[in-house]
Protein backbone atom coordinates (compact mmCIF):
# COMPACT_ATOMS: atom_id res chain seq x y z
CA UNK A 1 0.00 0.00 0.00
CA UNK A 2 1.34 3.44 -1.08
CA UNK A 3 2.12 6.29 1.75
CA UNK A 4 -0.88 8.53 -0.10
CA UNK A 5 -3.35 5.46 0.37
CA UNK A 6 -2.31 4.81 4.06
CA UNK A 7 -2.40 8.34 4.90
CA UNK A 8 -6.20 8.89 3.29
CA UNK A 9 -7.43 6.35 5.12
CA UNK A 10 -6.21 7.80 7.95
CA UNK A 11 -7.90 10.37 7.21
CA UNK A 12 -10.97 9.26 6.52
CA UNK A 13 -11.46 7.64 9.75
CA UNK A 14 -10.59 10.14 11.92
CA UNK A 15 -12.36 10.56 15.20
CA UNK A 16 -15.19 13.44 15.38
CA UNK A 17 -15.01 15.18 18.76
CA UNK A 18 -17.22 14.53 21.33
CA UNK A 19 -18.06 16.27 24.72
CA UNK A 20 -16.69 14.28 27.69
CA UNK A 21 -19.12 12.77 30.15
CA UNK A 22 -19.81 14.96 33.45
CA UNK A 23 -18.17 13.55 35.96
CA UNK A 24 -19.82 15.91 38.82
CA UNK A 25 -21.86 12.45 39.74
CA UNK A 26 -18.51 10.81 41.32
CA UNK A 27 -18.07 13.94 42.84
CA UNK A 28 -21.68 12.93 44.59
CA UNK A 29 -20.92 9.43 45.01
CA UNK A 30 -18.02 10.06 47.52
CA UNK A 31 -19.01 13.41 49.30
CA UNK A 32 -18.91 10.34 52.35
CA UNK A 33 -15.83 8.63 51.29
CA UNK A 34 -15.44 7.46 55.36
CA UNK A 35 -11.88 7.13 55.81
CA UNK A 36 -9.51 7.93 53.50
CA UNK A 37 -6.70 6.94 55.47
CA UNK A 38 -7.63 3.38 56.52
CA UNK A 39 -8.97 3.11 52.29
CA UNK A 40 -5.52 4.22 51.10
CA UNK A 41 -3.43 2.17 53.70
CA UNK A 42 -5.33 -1.00 52.72
CA UNK A 43 -5.42 -0.80 48.86
CA UNK A 44 -1.60 0.65 49.05
CA UNK A 45 -0.65 -2.19 51.31
CA UNK A 46 -2.34 -5.31 49.14
CA UNK A 47 -0.69 -3.21 46.17
CA UNK A 48 2.74 -4.32 48.13
CA UNK A 49 3.70 -0.38 49.76
CA UNK A 50 4.53 -0.33 53.28
CA UNK A 51 2.11 2.12 55.05
CA UNK A 52 3.01 3.95 57.86
CA UNK A 53 1.15 6.84 60.12
CA UNK A 54 3.62 8.78 61.44
CA UNK A 55 3.41 11.79 63.94
CA UNK A 56 6.37 13.52 62.35
CA UNK A 57 8.82 14.16 60.50
CA UNK A 58 11.25 12.68 63.67
CA UNK A 59 9.16 9.67 63.30
CA UNK A 60 10.32 9.26 59.91
CA UNK A 61 13.90 9.56 60.29
CA UNK A 62 13.52 7.06 63.54
CA UNK A 63 11.95 4.34 60.93
CA UNK A 64 14.35 5.27 58.08
CA UNK A 65 17.42 4.86 60.34
CA UNK A 66 15.91 1.48 61.60
CA UNK A 67 15.95 0.51 57.71
CA UNK A 68 18.70 1.80 56.34
CA UNK A 69 22.86 2.01 57.02
CA UNK A 70 23.99 4.90 57.30
CA UNK A 71 26.99 4.52 54.39
CA UNK A 72 24.71 4.36 51.49
CA UNK A 73 23.60 6.67 49.26
CA UNK A 74 20.34 8.30 50.16
CA UNK A 75 18.95 11.44 48.03
CA UNK A 76 15.87 13.68 49.51
CA UNK A 77 13.91 16.08 48.33
CA UNK A 78 12.96 17.48 51.48
CA UNK A 79 15.01 19.91 52.37
CA UNK A 80 14.16 18.57 56.50
CA UNK A 81 16.17 15.94 55.61
CA UNK A 82 19.82 17.24 55.78
CA UNK A 83 21.55 14.07 56.71
CA UNK A 84 20.95 13.18 53.27
CA UNK A 85 21.96 14.74 49.85
CA UNK A 86 19.52 17.21 48.36
CA UNK A 87 17.86 16.16 44.85
CA UNK A 88 17.89 19.61 44.45
CA UNK A 89 22.02 19.84 44.58
CA UNK A 90 22.51 17.01 42.30
CA UNK A 91 19.87 18.00 39.50
CA UNK A 92 22.43 18.98 36.58
CA UNK A 93 24.62 15.73 37.59
CA UNK A 94 23.97 12.86 34.45
CA UNK A 95 20.96 10.04 35.08
CA UNK A 96 23.85 7.64 34.61
CA UNK A 97 25.54 8.87 38.34
CA UNK A 98 22.20 7.65 40.10
CA UNK A 99 22.27 4.33 39.74
CA UNK A 100 24.01 3.86 42.94
CA UNK A 101 21.01 5.36 45.08
CA UNK A 102 19.72 3.29 47.59
CA UNK A 103 16.62 5.37 48.38
CA UNK A 104 15.14 8.63 47.83
CA UNK A 105 12.97 10.13 49.82
CA UNK A 106 10.17 12.66 48.34
CA UNK A 107 6.78 14.41 49.09
CA UNK A 108 3.85 13.53 47.06
CA UNK A 109 1.25 16.37 45.92
CA UNK A 110 -1.70 13.78 47.23
CA UNK A 111 -2.19 10.37 47.25
CA UNK A 112 -5.19 8.46 45.58
CA UNK A 113 -7.40 6.00 48.30
CA UNK A 114 -9.03 3.86 45.62
CA UNK A 115 -5.68 2.45 44.55
CA UNK A 116 -2.60 4.05 46.45
CA UNK A 117 -1.32 6.29 43.97
CA UNK A 118 0.79 8.64 44.66
CA UNK A 119 1.16 12.27 42.40
CA UNK A 120 4.33 13.27 42.29
CA UNK A 121 5.45 16.16 39.94
CA UNK A 122 9.01 17.21 38.45
CA UNK A 123 9.21 20.02 41.28
CA UNK A 124 8.84 17.53 43.75
CA UNK A 125 11.29 14.93 42.04
CA UNK A 126 14.34 17.31 41.06
CA UNK A 127 15.68 14.73 38.84
CA UNK A 128 13.03 12.62 37.07
CA UNK A 129 14.65 9.69 37.08
CA UNK A 130 15.25 9.39 40.92
CA UNK A 131 11.58 7.46 41.71
CA UNK A 132 12.30 4.92 38.98
CA UNK A 133 16.26 4.18 39.78
CA UNK A 134 16.54 3.77 43.19
CA UNK A 135 16.85 0.72 45.03
CA UNK A 136 13.95 1.55 47.67
CA UNK A 137 11.38 4.76 47.60
CA UNK A 138 10.19 6.60 50.24
CA UNK A 139 6.96 9.15 50.03
CA UNK A 140 5.23 11.43 53.05
CA UNK A 141 2.03 12.53 52.20
CA UNK A 142 -0.12 14.53 54.44
CA UNK A 143 -3.53 12.62 55.40
CA UNK A 144 -5.37 15.94 53.79
CA UNK A 145 -4.25 15.12 50.53
CA UNK A 146 -5.92 12.14 49.94
CA UNK A 147 -8.46 12.45 47.31
CA UNK A 148 -11.32 9.45 47.00
CA UNK A 149 -10.57 8.35 43.33
CA UNK A 150 -8.60 8.75 39.86
CA UNK A 151 -11.80 10.70 38.62
CA UNK A 152 -10.94 13.70 41.31
CA UNK A 153 -6.96 13.39 40.99
CA UNK A 154 -7.20 13.97 37.66
CA UNK A 155 -10.20 16.91 37.94
CA UNK A 156 -7.28 18.02 40.82
CA UNK A 157 -4.20 17.85 38.40
CA UNK A 158 -6.53 19.00 35.07
CA UNK A 159 -5.47 22.48 34.80
CA UNK A 160 -2.41 22.79 36.23
CA UNK A 161 0.84 23.14 34.81
CA UNK A 162 3.18 20.99 36.37
CA UNK A 163 5.69 19.64 33.54
CA UNK A 164 6.57 16.45 33.99
CA UNK A 165 4.37 14.24 36.48
CA UNK A 166 3.66 10.92 37.18
CA UNK A 167 1.44 8.40 39.75
CA UNK A 168 3.31 5.75 41.50
CA UNK A 169 1.67 2.93 43.18
CA UNK A 170 3.33 0.55 44.74
CA UNK A 171 6.87 -1.08 44.09
CA UNK A 172 8.05 -2.21 40.57
CA UNK A 173 6.19 -5.34 39.95
CA UNK A 174 5.73 -7.48 36.99
CA UNK A 175 3.93 -10.86 36.28
CA UNK A 176 5.17 -11.38 33.06
CA UNK A 177 8.50 -13.70 33.43
CA UNK A 178 6.39 -17.65 33.37
CA UNK A 179 3.37 -15.66 35.52
CA UNK A 180 5.37 -15.43 38.41
CA UNK A 181 5.02 -11.85 40.55
CA UNK A 182 8.77 -10.38 40.64
CA UNK A 183 8.94 -7.62 42.53
CA UNK A 184 11.55 -4.64 41.59
CA UNK A 185 12.19 -5.90 38.18
CA UNK A 186 12.30 -2.67 36.59
CA UNK A 187 12.11 0.05 39.41
CA UNK A 188 12.49 0.18 43.11
CA UNK A 189 12.38 -2.73 45.05
CA UNK A 190 10.01 -0.73 47.78
CA UNK A 191 7.78 2.05 48.35
CA UNK A 192 7.20 3.35 51.86
CA UNK A 193 4.64 5.66 52.80
CA UNK A 194 4.61 7.65 55.64
CA UNK A 195 1.21 9.43 55.97
CA UNK A 196 1.69 12.00 58.13
CA UNK A 197 -1.26 13.94 60.24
Amino acid sequence: MSRDKILAAVKKNEFTQTQLPDLEILTTLTDNPGDLTQQYITIASAGGSFVYEVADMEAIKTILHKEFKPDVKIISGIKEFDEYTYAGAVANELAHSFADVELTILQAGFGVAENGALWLTETQMNVRVLPFISQHLAVIISRGFLVPTMAQAYAKIGNTDYGYGAFISGPSKTADIEQSLVIGAHGPRSLSVFILP
